[in-house]
């Protein structure tokens, strides 16, 4: 019988042909995908790194010059050998990260287009399917924050091994799983927990698909395929027990987070999963920074509402599972992947798009359930759904434009969420950076009123007002800092304040109170180094090198040796550069 082994136990459907035709298939779709995703994310391609992305390795200066095993050695290590190769061929240049992005991004519609089409299979759906799953993936917009924002890459590489490993499970070409395939999952699973710790769904989600699929709605498939499940579920439950050792007195992430508890978390997902799945269906209203309310009781209406709902659905999808089991699947799918950032682990921010990327294979299989169902011609169909797919592509390109300039960003940021504090900091600095030092003051002030002004926002603040040469003021900001809290960076922007005022007196003042402070502290001997420059180069050229010795990566440092340098060489008195070096702003 076909499709029968010997020993009587199916055999599972073989990977798609990769010979004759549809090796100009698939090839033919591959370079359609590139060409779509690249000309959807083209406005972003060259966008600069933009909030988290100031964490990065290649941002720090303690790690950017550093070889592979400094990048790696702290969490996510796949994830950063990824940005260090990038940082290493293109250094500064954000334009290589952006296309790696968007490359893992198509790869990973490919992924997803053949997993859908083996559930498909296994349902008894058309396969072809697959290919609209495969394009809303590709070009819908909630997938852009994960795709045009580098820090995102988190979500596109994890999802990468994520759907690599689900995708191997499903092709197997026995339903009894081997040993070499088990070990193959649970490679790529380390591979995806190296990259983000959510991907800590997949062994249930593998238990699921057996449960559903293997041979439908049976513990028999679990129990065959104990080879896989068991190593896999204990690799997943350690990482699991690392993750929250790890998040411990974390204060953005993890049962240590400020200002959250982990039940008004849960009551706040009990509607923010629901603005996932509306976003799904209507992507309107995105926003790099949703500073979303925390839901603090248990009896308020919306968390009534959402809470009920999900157990509707949820029950609806038990009880549906064997007349519509795609559909049933991919809500339980949909939820158990949206776990571990929408469930009892309190995350600062409770709604952030990007966290839609992987559950967002649950949706379309659900979308794929309903669709097949319709009584409507199969070419006409087909126009509809590959209108979908540009309507969606067209609304990716938008936000891709918003994505590709931090004022564009945060403009768009601060007119949905006009009382997020965070938002108009961000915008104050991307105005300050554009050399528009008059929105940037606007900016801050705005923050100030919406909060209470810390350290970082003052020393910004002060730079602002010495970017319009407004002295006194600047100064005012930045002792203001200090007294909150006392740093040699600090005193040396106030040193920076007074120099470009030709104060120098007070700047010496400044400096030797920097010095005090932090003596180890790099900028410092920089700023020293230019009062020497004109009357004592070989002086200027000492402090240079010293401010090089306590920081190898200092970004200015080496180019004023070289002037330094060039006049004891030439002996001749030029004009000093001043002590008007680049501003130091606050971390972001």
């Amino acid at each position: 019988m076909k499709g029968k082994r010997k020993d009587g136990k199916r055999a599972a459907a073989a990977p798609p042909s990769a010979s004759g035709g549809n090796v100009w298939r698939y090839g033919l779709a591959a370079a359609l995908a590139l060409a779509v995703a690249f000309q959807a994310y083209a406005p972003a391609l060259n966008g600069p790194f933009v909030f988290d992305d100031a964490y990065l390795p290649m941002n720090s200066p303690q790690l950017a010059d550093k070889g592979l095993s400094d990048w790696v050695s702290g969490v996510r290590p796949l994830l950063m050998a990824t940005y260090w190769l990038n940082h290493t061929i293109a250094r500064t240049s954000t334009f290589g990260f952006h296309v790696w992005n968007v490359l893992f991004h198509v790869a990973n519609a490919f992924l997803l287009f053949l997993v859908t089409r083996r559930l498909c299979q296994r349902a008894g759906a058309r396969a072809d399917f697959a290919w609209f799953a495969a394009a809303v993936f590709l070009l819908h917009p909630m997938q852009t924050e994960a795709v045009a924002y580098i820090a995102g890459r988190s979500e596109t590489l994890s999802a990468l091994c994520y759907f690599a490993a689900f995708a191997l499970f499903l092709y197997r070409r026995t339903e009894a799983v081997t040993w070499g395939l088990a070990a193959g999952v649970f490679l790529l699973l380390g591979a995806a927990l190296a990259c983000k710790e959510h991907t800590v769904t997949l062994p249930l989600l593998l238990l699921l698909t057996d449960y559903f699929f293997n041979p439908g709605f049976s513990v028999a498939g679990i129990r065959r395929n104990w080879r896989l499940h068991a190593p896999v579920l204990a690799g997943a439950l350690a990482g699991a027990i690392l993750l929250l050792k790890r998040t411990l007195g974390d204060t953005s992430a993890g049962f240590s987070t400020e200002g959250i508890r982990w039940y008004e978390y849960l009551f706040t997902q009990c509607k923010v999963i629901w603005i996932y799945v509306r976003m799904f269906l209507l992507p309107v209203g995105q926003s790099a920074d949703y500073d979303y309310p925390v839901a603090r009781s248990l009896a308020e209406p919306a968390v009534l509402l959402g809470l009920g709902g999900l157990i509707a659905a949820t029950g609806a999808a038990v009880w549906a599972a064997r007349r519509a089991p795609l559909a049933a699947f991919g809500w339980l799918a949909f939820l158990l992947m949206l776990a571990p950032t929408s469930s009892i682990m309190p995350i600062k921010d409770p709604l952030v798009d990007r966290r839609l990327y992987l559950p967002m294979l649950g949706l379309l299989l659900m979308v794929i359930d309903g669709l097949r169902r319709l009584p409507v011609d199969r070419r006409a169909l087909g126009g509809a759904m590959a209108l979908a797919a540009a309507v969606l592509g067209v609304g990716t390109y938008q936000r891709a434009q918003v994505w590709g300039h931090p004022l564009t960003l945060w403009e768009d940021t601060v007119r949905k969420s006009p009382h997020n504090a965070r938002a108009h900091f961000q915008l104050a600095h991307a105005y300050y950076s554009a050399g528009r030092c008059l929105d940037a003051l606007a900016a801050y002030e705005r923050v100030a009123q919406l909060q209470k002004p810390d350290h970082r926002l003052l020393v910004d603040w002060g730079l602002a007002y010495v970017c319009l040469d407004r002295t006194e003021q600047a100064v005012e900001k930045l002792r203001a800092a200090a007294a909150l809290e006392p740093t040699a960076h600090v005193y040396t922007q106030i040193a920076m304040a007074y120099g470009k005022a030709n104060r120098a007196a007070e700047a010496r003042q400044a400096l030797e109170e920097a010095q005090r402070i932090d003596a180890n502290y790099d900028m410092t001997y920089v700023y020293l180094g230019h009062f020497s420059l004109q009357n004592d180069p070989r002086e200027a050229a000492r402090l240079y090198k010293k401010a090089l010795e306590l920081n190898p990566g200092n970004p200015v440092a080496p180019q004023f040796l070289a002037q330094a340098e060039e006049r004891i060489r030439q002996q001749v008195q030029t004009p000093a550069p001043g002590v008007t070096i680049t501003p130091t702003p606050a971390p972001r």
